[in-house]
Formats: structure tokens, C-alpha cells, sequence
């Protein structure tokens, strides 16, 4: 995973009264926990927004008050209207203790069922997974190349070394589905080569 740098205050109250002050000044309240002391701080919500809006998965080099953690964000509470983090929980990262995190599926290649017509169908925008902080990469990288009409790519087809995907093995990540006008390249192939055997047979009579 990516890896940025994000430094933070400690927060001597937690009640409401001392989070709503946090917010009014442009800060987000924040907490990280996984060993065993929780530790809450606030963030500049201009620091944090750049995280939470991106479509990466950080490992973030907290630095709060000239202590550093090694953590992933692993839940955030947002504003129903404004959309802007209200809270924010951060598990701190452990190099032999495994995390379970959602990577983004990245779709690469044309597929040939695409360019005879037929239709893209991305089920998966994120593939939630599980291994130690030093295996997750940055993206689940997607081939859609050999994929034709009809087929798909399943959360079994893929193989991360060291990363277990906790979906259902069977769910379809990426498919090709048949579209109005979509001739399948295979399927002509096969007639052409019928009505050729004909005309051949045909001749020699």
C-alpha cells in the first residue's frame, strides 16, 4: 500500500462539548486502537479529506504530539448533507498481525467481448481482503483482455501471494454481458467454418 504522512493532536477531553470545539476549528476527531490503549487526537479535515476522498488505500504515518504510528483507516463517520468526516478510527498497524482492508479493483486490457459489443459490467469497485500489512498491495489489478461475451472473472480467479480476498469465492468481480448488436467473434468463427465444410462438400458433387 501506498504510504503518507499525517500528523495529529492529542485531545485532553472527549466529551461533546470539546468535539464540537474540535470541529468549529476545522479539525475531525479521531481515534486508533489494536494495541490495546486507545489513543484519540485530532486531524485537520483538510489533511484527512485528501485521504478519505481518494480512491487509494493508505498506510498512514501518524505523527501525533512527536509520537508515530503506522495505521489504516478502518471506519469513518461523515456528514449526511455536507459530506464532510465527522469522526474518524484508525487501526494501528502490527508487521505480524494481519488486517483486513478493502483494495480497489483496477480494470485493465480490452476485452474482446467488449469491442464485438458486448457490455462491461463491474460488480466490485473494492475487494475486501485479509494479510499483513507488508503483502496488501496498492490495487487488485483486473485483465480483462481474453474475456468474451458471456464470461466473467470470479473473486477465485484471483491470486494475490500472502493475501486471502474474504468475498464470497464465487461472486463475480468483472463481466462481459451480451448487448443489443453484439455479435460474439467465437460464434462466427464456428459458422463460417460449417458453411465452408458445405461449400466444400457441395464442389466434389
Amino acid at each position: 500500500m501506498k504510504a503518507v504522512e499525517l500528523s495529529g493532536s492529542l485531545r485532553a477531553n472527549v466529551g461533546k462539548k470539546d468535539t464540537k470545539a474540535v470541529r468549529r476549528n476545522g479539525g475531525v476527531p479521531c481515534v486508533l486502537y489494536g494495541s490495546g490503549e486507545q489513543i484519540c487526537f485530532s486531524v485537520r479535515s483538510v489533511d484527512i479529506e485528501k485521504l478519505i476522498f481518494s480512491p487509494n488505500v493508505y498506510r498512514v504515518e501518524l505523527d501525533i504530539d512527536g509520537t508515530k504510528k503506522m495505521a489504516i483507516i478502518q471506519a469513518k463517520q461523515m456528514h449526511p448533507v455536507t459530506d464532510k468526516p465527522l469522526h474518524v478510527d484508525f487501526l494501528e498497524l502490527s508487521d505480524d498481525k494481519p488486517v483486513k482492508v478493502g483494495i480497489p479493483v483496477r480494470i485493465s486490457g480490452r476485452s474482446k467481448g467488449v469491442l464485438n459489443g458486448g457490455r462491461l459490467m463491474t460488480i466490485f469497485r473494492t475487494l475486501k481482503v485479509e494479510g499483513l500489512p507488508k503483502d496488501l498491495p496498492n490495487e487488485v489489478d483486473i485483465d480483462i483482455t481474453p474475456l468474451r461475451i458471456g464470461q466473467s472473472i470470479r473473486v477465485r480467479d484471483i491470486n494475490i501471494p500472502g493475501v486471502k480476498p474474504l468475498e464470497n469465492g464465487s461472486a463475480v468481480i468483472v463481466s462481459v454481458k451480451m448487448a443489443r448488436g453484439a455479435v460474439d467473434e467465437g460464434d462466427d468463427d464456428e459458422e463460417e467454418g460449417e458453411e465452408g465444410e458445405e461449400a466444400s462438400e457441395n464442389s466434389e458433387d
